[in-house]
């Protein structure tokens, strides 16, 4: 198991008598990406800005073993990204960065680094204000690490982002993370997440209902897809299905539904018992129906 370089523990928090977060727990590690996917409204942002002490609450968090506000230079710890650059509108990207490169102990020659890193050496003398939404967001991502953090939190990253400047990102958090830094990405685009995050933790209404592997939870995902069969021998194969685990409901027509495997072990059943298949069909459980499935059944809870 890799380094653990955060542990969010019993984050809440209330407005008036509206319990926006209820005892949030998160792990982050060395190496990885997680990524923290909810609908609008769910409380990602909150969760976040309470992990940095950004907005009062309960519970706390420790970055390598210390509260933020213990690090005598806590941007070497951690970066964060909130909706882009922030700054003087009138200052030029490459002045803007000096300035935060300063704060944080780094020289000249960081900026330039940064300035490349993020694609816009054409624009290093662009006004802040002149930026477009894509242009802010990796302008503030430069700002997030030109201290050379351990960590990285990043909201909703890839708002105002076009394909390509998506991709960026998405190889950039991946070269954070191979570097050995933990990432952690908030988002409701959660078909990008699927392709971005090694771990995923699920928020709804202030809540986390799934955490875990993004390959235990796309395997889960899988477990609830359903197959469409048609066989002269559905009777039979009926019994043979519900007898290795799956549930396969049989229709008028000589078709039928299974769940609780997937084609391959379908397949290899029909085979291994001479079973006649006429159709093979799956349909697959994305990460985003699996959020709304989840989501729905908390929904029911609460």
């Amino acid at each position: 198991m890799s380094q653990v370089l955060v542990e969010a523990q019993q984050l809440s928090r209330t407005f008036g008598k509206k319990i926006v977060l209820d005892q949030v727990n998160l792990t982050l590690h060395a190496g990885s990406i997680t990524g923290f996917v909810g609908a609008n409204g769910a409380g990602k942002t909150t969760a976040l800005r309470l992990m940095l002490g950004l907005i009062p609450g309960h519970g706390q968090t420790l970055f390598l073993g210390r509260p933020l506000a213990q690090w005598r230079a806590p941007a070497s710890v951690v970066g964060a990204v909130f909706g882009g650059a922030t700054g003087h509108r009138r200052h030029s990207v490459r002045a803007h960065l000096q300035m935060v490169a300063a704060g944080v102990g780094e020289g000249d020659r960081r900026v330039e680094e940064m300035i490349d890193l993020i694609g816009m050496r054409d624009a290093a003398r662009t006004p802040l204000a002149k930026l477009s939404l894509g242009m802010a967001q990796r302008v503030g991502i430069a700002q997030a690490v030109i201290g050379r953090p351990k960590v990285l939190i990043l909201d909703e990253p890839a708002n105002g982002l076009d394909p390509h400047s998506i991709h960026w990102l998405r190889e950039f958090l991946r070269a954070q993370a191979d570097e050995g830094a933990a990432v952690l990405v908030s988002s409701h685009l959660l078909a990008e997440m699927q392709q971005l995050a090694d771990r995923v933790a699920v928020l709804s209404k202030g809540r986390i209902v799934s955490e875990g592997s993004m390959r235990d939870l796309l395997a889960y995902a899988d477990s609830r897809s359903v197959i469409t069969v048609e066989s002269p021998q559905l009777a039979e194969f009926t019994a043979i299905v519900n007898s290795h685990g799956g549930h396969l409901q049989a229709s008028e027509d000589g078709t039928g539904r299974i769940t609780g495997m997937n084609r391959r072990k379908v397949g290899h059943l029909a085979a291994d018992h001479s079973i006649v298949l006429y159709q093979l069909a799956e349909a697959t459980t994305s990460l985003e129906d699996f959020y709304l499935t989840i989501a729905e059944e908390e929904h029911k809870i609460s």
